[in-house]
């Protein structure tokens, strides 16, 4: 029997600081749309499901060709909850409605346009490779090593966090990841039976830095704005 994959894009309709931002529109059509399509041409998963709390977020998400089978209970819907009661939550109900449990789950963020079928494919196929390993997780590296990072003191004075590492040689210091904000995806067991993807045995799918924004404040949503629109205007050209 083949194995089942399903894709959950968890999309709540509340953003304080970037108000209706799953569902605002981003380069011609609603941000969560891009999610939708990536997911859908990747041919990964057999189902792509948005769990949400928000009637619109759910005419949207099914006008883009996702399912919306259930409605998210209020009590995992605040801005306060993580991750994984989200996609433990869409778990039981698929198991226990929705044709029963998939072998692998692929979380994929509502806010990520920069993300291609090609990366679902790849990052699932490299998941395959290692069963010893339980999550992929998409990731890009810092641009500058984290050990050169400063903060300021209670004078308001800035100083390095690693002192000792200040006159380090760049090449000495390790390469340092940070999660992309785009997708991870998992055996469902592990999503089951744990509190986050680094909790097990999680492999890293790296992701070239221009093709990474984190979208949670009005800045960033005007850097991934001018992002995709050059990305956009290369790909025509």
């Amino acid at each position: 029997m083949k194995d089942r994959t399903v894709a959950i894009i968890p999309a709540r309709g509340g953003s304080k600081r970037i108000p209706r931002k799953n569902i605002r529109e981003f380069g011609g059509r609603p941000m969560i749309a891009w999610s939708i399509q990536a997911a859908l041409e990747s041919d990964v998963f057999e189902s792509v499901i948005v769990s949400t709390d928000d009637p619109e977020v759910t005419e949207i998400a099914r006008q883009y060709g996702a399912k919306v089978p259930f409605v998210r209970p209020p009590e995992i819907s605040g801005d306060q909850v993580g991750l994984n009661p989200v996609l433990k939550h869409a778990l039981n109900w698929l198991e226990m409605e929705g044709g029963g449990r998939p072998s692998f789950l692929g979380c994929i963020y509502a806010t990520a346009p920069f993300l291609r079928a090609s990366d679902l494919r790849a990052a699932f196929d490299r998941l395959n490779e290692k069963p010893e390993s339980e999550y992929v997780l998409s990731v890009c590296t810092f641009p500058s090593p984290v050990e050169r990072a400063m903060t300021t003191n209670e004078a308001g004075e800035i100083r390095f966090m690693w002192p000792e590492l200040r006159l380090t040689p760049s090449q000495a210091l390790s390469e340092c990841f940070h999660d992309a904000g785009q997708f991870v995806i998992g055996r469902a067991t592990s999503f089951l039976q744990q509190d986050s993807a680094l909790s097990g045995h999680c492999l890293p799918f790296v992701l070239p830095r221009y093709r990474c924004q984190d979208i949670d404040t009005p800045e960033d949503w005007e850097q991934a704005r001018h992002l995709f629109s050059a990305l956009q205007a290369t790909s025509a050209s």
